[in-house]
């Protein structure tokens, strides 16, 4: 019994020493620093900011009116009244339009045929065109939003002064009989980043996590005579004391990082946040876990520092999508669907969106915490495997490594004894 407990003790005493120089090598290596500290710090900050301002306002635009009508005129005019658009010129044709829009920075053309009044006069359908800057989508939105409700609008007048009716209510429901409001539910103001934000915060937690383990992984095959992903030190001879010192090295940094991410940055930029960190926590724990150990099991693909950043860098995009957050999920065939329930991020990501965004409740996410729990296991036992490999080749060269060195100890005695 005394040597059972001499001997967990000596496996603690090993586990917290991995855990020591896992740290220390967090702290002194430029690379997982960047990784692990300043891109979940900076990075959201910068994509916030830049989404912060989800409602674009008086987006300029050049009027091409080959028409010249007080049909037409009154048309541009309801446009530059618009609060999302702002009439800051005209042109004389398309060559114009377009100098015009690339000298003064417009974003967009406004094109009223020269047939718009005659058109409307004999109760023929007309068009207005537009053309657009498609560089940036919220001021595509807000030009073409604009357009179709003066269209809607002087529709509906043109309607009621052909009908004829005679009192205001008649004209009201000639031209509207079914009353109709749109609203936009968890996103009233429709914006860009009260939609996206929460997916790309969640993802910013598995690829950092991915891109910072996979560096360390490469730098202890670089700096392996052999390759071999575990040292040759008695300490590292456990899997299991090298899981739990790296991991939980790993956890406590992420746990910090997982609730700067999902509480402080969607705060601190007022986007919708519905869930507190009490409600977060049974999701963000398995979320992080099965994150960890996912880093550690892919960690046996990496050979060189560099090639971490290019596989998780390339693949980033992809997964947002295959989360069915950015893409609709029902559209998404089996096969790629099947292929998403790999990364944690699939499941992280919708129970974050649904609780945060959206107000469910930890039972309505009750399939995505079971599978983040069902990952946590599979990439642990998985991570085992792993390490059990690297342990067992690490060995394997360490007597490699002993018997090339009594060799060429008999060797040099031979040697000795030949010259004498």
């Amino acid at each position: 019994m005394k040597e059972f407990f001499a001997k967990r003790y000596r496996a603690l005493g090993d586990m917290a020493q991995i855990f020591l120089d896992e740290v220390k090598m967090v702290f002194t290596d430029e690379g997982v620093i960047i990784f692990f500290l300043l891109v979940p710090l900076l990075y959201p900050l910068l994509y916030s900011w830049l989404y912060n301002n989800e409602h674009v306002e008086d987006v300029p635009a050049i009027v091409l009116d080959e028409s010249k009508t007080s049909a037409s005129r009154d048309f541009i005019r309801r446009c530059d009244a618009a609060a999302d658009l702002k009439v800051v010129g005209y042109a004389n044709d398309m060559e114009d339009a377009k100098k015009v829009m690339m000298k003064q920075g417009c974003r967009g053309i406004i094109v009223i045929p020269s047939t718009f009044s005659s058109d409307i006069a004999r109760g023929k359908q007309t068009t207005v065109s537009l053309f657009v800057n498609m560089s940036g989508m919220m001021n595509y939105k807000a030009l073409l939003m604009t357009l179709t409700d003066v269209s809607l609008e002087m529709g509906s007048e043109i309607q009621i002064q052909k009908l004829g009716s005679i009192t205001t209510r008649e004209d009201e429901i000639s031209t509207h009989p079914i009353e109709s409001q749109a609203v936009a539910m968890f996103n009233p103001r429709s914006g860009y980043g009260s939609y996206l934000l929460p997916a790309v915060l969640m993802l910013i937690i598995q690829q950092t996590l991915l891109l910072g383990i996979g560096m360390s992984a490469g730098t202890a095959r670089e700096d392996n005579r052999y390759e071999d992903l575990v040292p040759m030190s008695r300490r590292y001879g456990g899997m299991y004391r090298i899981i739990f010192g790296k991991g939980f090295c790993y956890f406590l940094i992420y746990a910090l990082m997982a609730t700067y991410l999902t509480i402080v940055i969607p705060r601190l930029f007022h986007f919708v946040q519905l869930a507190t960190l009490h409600d977060l926590v049974p999701i963000l724990l398995p979320y992080v876990l099965a994150c960890i150990f996912f880093g550690m099991t892919m960690s046996c693909l990496i050979r060189h520092r560099e090639n971490v950043i290019l596989v998780i860098i390339f693949t980033s995009v992809p997964i947002l999508f295959l989360s069915g957050v950015s893409w609709p999920g029902a559209s998404i065939s089996g096969y790629w669907k099947g292929l998403s329930y790999l990364f944690p991020s699939t499941f992280g990501i919708n129970a974050f969106v649904k609780m945060n965004s959206l107000g469910a409740t930890l039972n309505d996410v009750r399939s995505e915490y079971y599978c983040l729990w069902a990952q946590v296991a599979v990439y642990f036992l998985l991570a085992c495997l792993v390490y059990w490999w690297q342990i067992r080749m690490a060995h394997k060269h360490v007597l490699h490594n002993e018997k090339e060195r009594e060799r060429r100890k008999h060797a040099s005695k031979f040697n000795i004894f030949y010259r004498h």
